[in-house]
C-alpha cells in the first residue's frame, strides 16, 4: 500500500494518516480505518470534522498534550461532536499549576535510568530518544490506557499531540510493535511525519504557546531521524524484553492484547 494512500489531507491538521496497510512479522496487515495518527486539531474546519467523524467514522480521540496544552488552547472542534470522546492522556510530568509547558519538547538533563547503556553494552543516543524514554519511564499509565482505547473502540481513533510527530510517534509505534507489526514499517512509518514537516512548523510559529520553542531551534534538530525510533524499541528488548513484556508490567493483559490485535489486524 503506498504512502500516499494512507495520507488524509484536512485543511485545518498536517501530519494525518491512516496506520493501515502496514505489514507484519507474520505477513499479516494493518487494517484501516481503525487507527489515525495527526498533529494538533484545534483548527479543524466543519468539513474537516465531517469528514473525520461521518467518512472515517472517528469516536475516540487521545490528545497526548500536557494539561496546561490543553487549557491554554481550549477544547478543538471534535471535542463538540456528540460520539466523540477526547481522552486527555499527557505523556508529560505534569509541571504545578501556572507554569507553562512547551510543545513536544523536554527537558532531557533530569537523570533517567533507562539513559545508559544497554545489555550488550552499547550506549543510547541522548536527544529525541532521551526524551521518548522520558515519556514511557514518567508516564506507563497513559501509555497503556491509550492502547487500551485503542483496543477497545467501536469506531476509528485518532491519536495526535501538537506536531503529531514525538508523542505521537511514540503511542503509535509501541501499539504497532505490541501487534507484530515489523521494525522497518514501524520505523518508516515515523519518519513520514517529516514530509510535512516544514509546513507543520510554520504553523506553530503562529500559536503562541510553541512560537519560542520553535523558534530557538535549529529545524534539523525538528526532523525525526531512524535511529530516535530504532534505538527507542532496541532499549524495550535490551531492559525488558520486547514492548509485550514492558506493557505487561504496567499492567497490560492478554484480554487487552487480543482485543488490540483484533482491532488493528485483518
Amino acid at each position: 500500500m503506498s504512502s500516499s494512500t494512507r495520507r488524509i489531507a484536512l485543511a485545518g491538521a498536517l501530519n494525518v494518516r491512516d496506520l493501515g496497510g502496514l505489514t507484519t512479522t507474520t505477513n499479516g496487515v494493518t487494517r484501516f480505518g481503525r487507527l489515525i495518527r495527526s498533529g494538533g486539531l484545534q483548527d479543524l474546519t466543519p468539513a474537516d470534522v465531517e469528514h473525520l467523524t461521518r467518512t472515517l467514522g472517528v469516536r475516540e480521540v487521545i490528545d497526548l498534550r500536557s494539561t496546561a496544552e490543553v487549557q491554554r488552547e481550549a477544547p478543538g472542534p471534535l471535542a463538540r461532536v456528540p460520539g466523540v470522546t477526547i481522552h486527555n492522556l499527557s505523556l508529560l510530568a505534569e509541571s504545578p499549576p501556572g507554569s507553562a509547558q512547551g510543545s513536544d519538547r523536554v527537558d532531557t538533563e533530569r537523570a533517567m535510568p533507562w539513559n545508559r547503556a544497554g545489555a550488550d553494552g552499547r550506549s543510547k543516543p541522548a536527544g529525541s530518544t532521551g526524551h521518548y524514554l522520558r515519556y514511557c519511564a514518567e508516564r506507563p499509565d497513559s501509555v497503556v490506557t491509550a492502547l487500551r482505547v485503542i483496543a477497545h473502540s467501536t469506531g476509528a481513533t485518532v491519536v495526535h499531540c501538537a506536531m503529531g510527530k514525538d508523542r505521537t510517534g511514540v503511542v503509535c509505534a509501541l501499539a504497532l510493535d505490541a501487534i507484530g507489526v515489523s521494525r522497518e514499517a514501524v520505523v518508516a512509518d515515523y519518519v513520514r511525519s517529516g514530509e510535512q514537516m516544514a509546513e507543520i512548523v510554520e504553523r506553530l510559529r503562529d500559536n503562541p504557546l510553541y512560537a519560542a520553542d520553535i523558534s530557538s531551534r535549529p529545524f534539523t534538530s525538528l526532523l525525526p531521524r531512524p535511529a530516535y525510533l530504532q534505538d527507542l524499541l532496541d532499549t524495550f528488548d535490551d531492559r525488558f524484553g520486547g514492548v509485550r513484556a514492558w506493557l505487561n508490567s504496567h499492567g497490560w493483559t492478554e484480554d487487552d492484547q487480543r482485543a488490540l490485535a483484533g482491532r488493528l489486524l485483518d
